[in-house]
């Protein structure tokens, strides 16, 4: 036993303090909170206090980084301005995030009800604040944000996929999104669907794994994609419950047809 206490002394004395997911949490859900007044009724009256949140906010980062500084490729200050740098084009993807969602649901009520209730609004928000973070090389951090999420939603994206303007993800549940995923604009994801690499050899971790979607793609529910030559040409329609290893030409719709049997009950 003593062995083992030694050896565990050892790793935590060595190891990266990693940030608590707690910590994480609050950072995400005061950066949503200041972004969108919709996704939680946090009622801002001045500039004044927008200021205040805004400092408070990038305290919170701050106190993430502080925890994976040996790890940093840059200062905490330099990271620290590179995101809030960022912010603006952040924002603004998610504005034409949430326009998709609203305007593709004929159940939703508006924006307004997407920022808030929306599990695929959500996630995707996560994402992209991850993946900047991914983009400027910070470890650790993304991924324990998108696994918040996807502890949430269902839906686990990696923050290294890359995903274009107008996304939208429909109900999202059980929807895999592999790191080096490419996603256009315009492109619709539904429940289920998996983007995911054909082999999970430790060799292939710096190749392209997964597979490439184009513009307008819309993917039904089940469907799995797989591989990094793989390519869905713009606009096409994927149905429900295929399974593609190939690419796709535009313009095509691919889907799966069972055999449906029918039987009278009262003739059995």
């Amino acid at each position: 036993m003593q062995n083992l206490l030694t050896t565990l002394y050892k790793n935590h004395s060595e190891k990266t303090a990693l940030p608590s997911p707690l910590l994480v949490e609050t950072f995400i859900e005061s950066l949503l909170s200041l972004l969108f007044p919709a996704y939680n009724n946090k009622k801002i009256v001045s500039q004044e206090q927008l200021e205040e949140e805004y400092q408070k906010n990038k305290k919170a980062l701050e106190v993430v980084l502080l925890h994976v500084e040996k790890e940093l490729n840059l200062p905490v200050s330099e990271q620290l301005e590179r995101f809030y740098l960022a912010l603006p084009s952040i924002y603004g993807s998610l504005l034409k995030d949430a326009e998709a969602i609203e305007k593709g649901d004929p159940a939703a009520r508006g924006v307004e009800e997407v920022m808030r209730s929306y599990p695929g609004f959500y996630a995707i928000s996560i994402f992209r604040i991850a993946h900047q973070l991914f983009e400027q090389g910070i470890a650790f951090v993304p991924r324990i944000l998108t696994e918040l999420a996807h502890s949430k939603t269902g839906i686990d994206i990696h923050p290294g996929a890359t995903i274009g303007e107008y996304f939208f993800i429909d109900h999202g549940t059980g929807i895999v999104i592999g790191e080096t995923t490419v996603i256009g604009n315009y492109v619709k994801i539904y429940q289920g669907v998996t983007l995911g690499a054909l082999s999970v050899k430790k060799e292939m971790a710096e190749t392209k794994r997964h597979p490439t979607i184009e513009d307008g793609v819309v993917i039904y529910a089940g469907a799995t994609i797989l591989g990094g030559r793989t390519i869905i040409g713009k606009d096409s329609v994927i149905g429900g419950n295929t399974w593609i290893t190939e690419s796709i030409e535009p313009n095509t719709l691919v889907y799966h047809q069972p055999e449906l049997i029918k039987k009278n009950n009262n003739k059995l």
